[in-house]
């Protein structure tokens, strides 16, 4: 830490009097960025003209890369994030950009062998025994070693910062900040503050700049996230990590957009890109730490088929009260409840509250009853997050500045699926973990919206608890005690009175579909000659009932032993489970719906007795 007490912090007011004063530095920058890319733009527009632009798509997209790389790392990070995107650009864009991820132009070798000696304090042969030549790897902000410690002899990346760095990107953000003013005064159609995402993104990359940040955000990443056998982060080397300097464990691993030749050795692009979500969903909606820059320079497929996380410059929170919100959003989204929807922007702090959400509710309906068609599932993120933003356009909503991180995330990690599979669904993909939160997690906010999910006007939708359950199980972390116990306690709690009613009213119901079913199922049974004697020519059976409503019957008991079924066959499924269950159902509270359940069931048995008689 002391190494890094003179890192630099970000703050647009010394920008602003930094560069305030020096009006033909502006001047110079913004022309230099206005002729690079209007340069590009009119090559682009004559293609077209010339009905060139598929022929001329390479040169271009070779250009374009050239262009990012002369205007700067600020650039260069634009370039990344579109490199991941195959839905915005063609291939030959793609394959051009992803060089903007580690093979940027490098800066002398000399300098970054001096500033190692400058900032550890150390001559370079008393801390490594042998260190690369050259870089293995250059990126936005600094390019990276590979070399040997000596006092241990362990391999380790060497990452050092590019020099004069600070001054390119404070230039940057400072007339992009200034673009941000002229976009809140003048463009209507964006509500959002353009200048408050531009500060929180710029505050992220000055965070970048300072590599002992960057060393306590991978130690607190590995600490909550590499308790999974599948995921690698790798340690820092604190007694060689400085402000500009950051020593870090080597990682051997192919990038993840490089489908050929991880599927050289053995694995499934798609396995490790699954990983990355259900990785990045512990972060968005667990731990709320997460990292907001998972391009594929950032992303590694190691031998042993874990994925590896490099590269914690980046990193954001999800507010606590936004994660429940979230989960409780996609809940909504799956009953169609949209006025839920629209006040769950309140919990996001997408809307002040004194905001009338009512306006919102019919554009939301408009753009989901169609989106729905199909099943929430098939969605995939950006259709969503398109539709949101045509929405979120309309009204004064401000879309936090973790929110777009999280877009930012991702749409990432979307477009590295899409690499691999065109039609791979980020929702898909994700319901297991809902599912798995949704039955287990004893949050209040997430048990309220489970019993939203699961009840519909007085009935218990068992096809909803069976989807949950298959696609729960599918998340190696659920658990069937788990998924038990949190609705026992909500159930017999004091404020349950309501849950009650409904699981009394199901209960009597399932009964009497398992005893109705058992008859049908016994008589059935019975050999035809049997069957004349016993219910003398009686060809209709046991029971006087239609046959939509023995079918009914059948549906129901066979459902709910299914269910029964799926949680018997959970990994870590023991009898022994149930015994906290069966102490709560001595509390006084449950015996006393044990007794209302059993009178029910007695009184509908005795009732649908006399209606056999009647009929009879």
């Amino acid at each position: 830490m002391a190494r890094a007490a003179n890192a630099s912090v970000y703050s647009p007011e010394l920008l602003a009097l930094k560069y305030g004063s020096r009006p033909i530095k502006v001047l110079r920058r913004t022309l230099e960025i206005f002729v690079g890319l209007g340069t590009f733009a009119f090559k682009v527009l004559l293609d077209e003209r010339r009905g060139q632009l598929n022929r001329n798509k390479r040169t271009r997209a070779a250009e374009l890369r050239r262009v990012f790389t002369r205007l700067g790392p600020t650039f260069v990070k634009i370039g990344q994030g579109l490199s991941t995107r195959p839905d915005i650009c063609p291939p030959e864009y793609l394959e051009e950009l992803s060089e903007l991820q580690d093979a940027l132009p490098t800066f002398p070798d000399a300098e970054a062998f001096l500033c190692i000696e400058k900032e550890l304090g150390l001559p370079l042969d008393s801390i490594y025994s042998s260190i690369s030549p050259s870089p293995i790897a250059a990126a936005s902000l600094g390019q990276v070693y590979k070399a040997q410690l000596k006092y241990s002899g362990q391999l380790v990346a060497v990452k050092v910062q590019r020099p004069g760095i600070e001054e390119a990107i404070g230039l940057d953000f400072y007339l992009i900040r200034g673009l941000g003013f002229l976009i809140n005064k003048y463009v209507d159609i964006i509500s959002s503050d353009v200048v408050a995402l531009i500060d929180e993104f710029a505050r992220r990359v000055y965070q970048e700049l300072n590599y002992v940040q960057e060393g306590q955000n991978a130690r607190r990443f590995k600490k909550l996230y590499a308790d999974k056998e599948d995921v690698l982060v790798p340690d820092i080397f604190w007694d060689y990590t400085s402000g500009k300097v950051l020593t870090m464990e080597w990682v051997d691993g192919v990038k993840l957009n490089e489908q050929a030749a991880i599927e050289r050795q053995g694995l499934k692009v798609l396995d490790l890109v699954n990983t990355g979500i259900q990785c990045s969903l512990r972060q968005l909606l667990e731990y709320g730490y997460f990292h907001a820059d998972p391009h594929p320079g950032n992303l590694l497929a190691t031998p042993q088929g874990k994925l590896a996380f490099l590269d914690f410059g980046m990193m954001s929170e999800t507010p606590e009260e936004a994660r429940f919100a979230i989960i409780g959003h996609v809940v909504h989204m799956v009953n169609r409840d949209y006025e839920a929807m629209a006040r769950d922007y309140y919990a996001l702090d997408f809307l002040s509250p004194d905001v009338d959400v009512s306006p919102i509710v019919p554009a939301l309906r408009n753009f989901f009853d169609d989106a729905l068609n199909s099943t929430v599932s098939e969605l995939n993120f950006k259709t969503i997050v398109d539709g949101l933003g045509a929405v979120l356009y309309q009204y004064p909503f401000n879309v936090p500045a973790y929110y777009a991180l999280i877009l930012r995330s991702l749409t990432v990690l979307e477009g590295l699926a899409l690499y691999a599979d065109p039609n791979f669904k980020v929702l898909a993909a994700s319901y297991p973990y809902f599912a798995k939160r949704l039955l287990t997690d004893p949050n209040p906010y997430l048990r309220d919206a489970l019993i939203e999910l699961l009840f519909k006007d007085g009935r218990f939708r068992w096809n909803r608890l069976e989807n949950l359950l298959v696609q729960g199980r599918k998340d190696r972390d659920f658990s069937a005690k788990d998924a038990l116990q949190p609705v026992l306690k909500l159930l017999l709690g004091p404020d349950g009175e309501e849950l009650r009613s409904l699981v009394m009213r199901e209960a009597i119901r399932v009964t009497e579909a398992v005893v109705l079913s058992t008859v049908i199922d016994t008589y059935n049974s019975i050999p035809d000659v049997m069957r004349t004697l016993v219910f003398n020519g009686n060809t209709t059976g046991p029971l006087v009932m239609s046959g939509s409503e023995q079918e009914s019957m059948l549906e129901l008991r066979d459902q709910v032993f299914r269910i029964w079924g799926l949680l018997q066959s959970s990994e870590n499924f023991d009898p022994a489970l149930l015994q906290p269950i069966l102490q709560v159902l001595q509390e006084p509270e449950a015996r006393n719906l044990g007794g209302r359940v059993i009178g029910g069931i007695t009184q509908r048995l005795a009732a649908r007795l006399l209606q056999q008689l009647l009929r009879a």
